[in-house]
């Protein structure tokens, strides 16, 4: 008798996003899905039908955030890769998208009045986001290989493959305009190819021909700004010429007044000003290190949790981008990482003082390891926030320990990051600075901040984050008068 085949290991991401669906109303109550380093990010119809105790009570979901009218769900980086094409497989074979005419038209109504209801920033903040965020994982990789890289060369091992990771490493910044002029386009409603096609005009090497107002042009000159700003005009003229440009022509006519017309003025004009403002920011952030890093490190590293709460933390990702793409790191990610940090420290503290408080303790051991590699949200938004002071003795370990990183940036060992997303022990892989890559110099500031984070938060939530009430036990339940 031939034996019977093993049945199919289990998929645990699969039966993660098996058991969230209906916890979420069933896939009729979900709108659209996407995700981002850690979070599952939905939109749903009726928020009323999700169940967020059960959510959060799975051992898949480090925490839930709500954004506006996005529900987030935290699974962690590499999970949430991983459960998300998982849940939309389910929402294909759930749905009965023939008999959603009327509910569609309803969301849609729904969707446009809230559209009216968002703020201008959010929404800009939002489209920016959704521009570079889709660029980390790449910004990860190569970043990660650069500082390989880097460690080999300054061992002198393998000199004949540094070469080649240096080119891996390289290929992607190289041309990341190109990428930043693709989801530009993309996400203000333009043909992806040709916003790419405009933003490679900045990094093609033939620009080094031309001048403009007495200054020749420098292959790269505005960066992603520039890119941004190239496919931006290009969608708007696109827009333009599909209003008036006959159907029997469309195909010839708009994409090459598209390409030319935004072209033109990428050359004669936006590069040279998003050149100015890229230098104007390398120039700022290398002052501002070496004239006032310790104050700067204290205010930027304080204010980072407080800044990711209202969402205002995207606006940096232009500026992360344009220091990487100018001196091969940003400055700024390892300030801001000692947020995290104090968050850490601050968990701690509310878990030795809060014994008889046996929910909150074990979030912070569910949670706290991956705080520790820098995925604030379950503390966040478990702990410290719902308890209101460790939030705010947390941003106290922030700024302390982005006061250390700023002060040795002052005395001349500046600490930077090769790509943008991890924090916490993660973003060791990725440092870089004056000392060069994978420098113990840069790695030990680094860790010299991480602990000043960590005690500074524990110490300020241990004596001043938790009130009376909050140390106080419960009393127990009177037990019932015997009959």
């Amino acid at each position: 008798m031939t034996a019977a085949a093993p049945a199919p290991a289990p998929d645990p991401h699969r039966e993660t996003a098996t058991a969230l669906l209906p916890l979420l109303g069933g896939a009729p109550n979900i709108t659209s899905v996407a995700h981002c380093m850690t979070r599952l990010r939905l939109t749903l119809r009726d928020r009323a039908l999700v169940q967020d105790t059960d959510i959060r009570a799975h051992p898949a979901v480090l925490g839930v955030v709500e954004d506006g009218d996005s529900y987030q769900i935290v699974l962690g980086p590499g999970t949430v890769n991983r459960v998300t094409p998982a849940f939309e497989a389910l929402l294909l074979q759930d749905r009965d998208l023939q008999n959603r005419g009327l509910q569609d038209r309803g969301a849609a109504i729904k969707e446009a009045q809230k559209a009216r209801n968002a703020t201008p920033l959010k929404l800009l903040l939002r489209r920016v986001a959704a521009i570079f965020v889709p660029l980390i994982p790449a910004l990860i990789g190569c970043g990660i290989i650069a500082g390989l890289n880097g460690l080999l060369v300054n061992l002198g091992l393998l000199p004949s493959l540094t070469p080649a990771l240096a080119a891996i490493a390289s290929g992607f910044m190289a041309l990341i305009a190109v990428f930043v002029g693709i989801n530009t386009a993309k996400e203000f409603g333009g043909t992806p190819v040709l916003g790419g096609a405009v933003a490679a005009i900045i990094v093609y090497a033939g620009v080094a021909k031309i001048e403009v107002l007495g200054h020749t042009l420098a292959p790269g000159q505005g960066g992603v700004l520039g890119a941004l700003a190239a496919a931006l005009l290009a969608t708007r003229i696109e827009k333009w010429c599909r209003r008036r440009v006959p159907e029997a022509l469309d195909v010839l006519v708009t994409p090459t007044l598209t390409v030319l017309l935004a072209g033109l003025v990428t050359l004669f004009g936006l590069m040279l000003l998003a050149g100015a403002v890229s230098t104007a920011i390398g120039t700022f952030a290398d002052w501002l290190l070496t004239h006032a890093g310790a104050a700067a490190g204290f205010v930027l590293g304080g204010l980072f949790l407080p800044l990711v709460m209202l969402g205002l933390h995207q606006a940096l990702i232009p500026i992360h981008t344009t220091l990487i793409e100018q001196q091969g790191f940003t400055v700024l990610l390892p300030i801001l990482a000692m947020a995290g940090a104090g968050q850490v420290g601050a968990a701690a503290a509310v878990y030795v003082r809060l014994r008889h408080r046996t929910d909150l303790r074990r979030t912070i051991k569910s949670a706290m390891p991956a705080g520790l590699l820098g995925v604030g949200e379950p503390l966040i938004y478990g702990v410290s926030l719902p308890l209101g002071r460790p939030f705010i003795t947390a941003c106290v370990g922030g700024a302390f320990g982005g006061g250390v990183v700023g002060l040795c940036g002052m005395l001349g060992a500046k600490v930077g990051s090769t790509a943008i997303g991890p924090s916490g022990w993660a973003l060791f892989p990725l440092l870089n600075g004056d000392q060069g890559p994978a420098s113990l110099i840069t790695v030990a500031i680094y860790a010299a901040g991480l602990l000043t984070g960590y005690v500074t938060g524990f110490l300020a939530t241990y004596f001043f984050g938790l009130d009376k009430a909050t140390l106080t036990p419960a009393p127990a339940p009177t037990p019932p008068p015997a009959p």
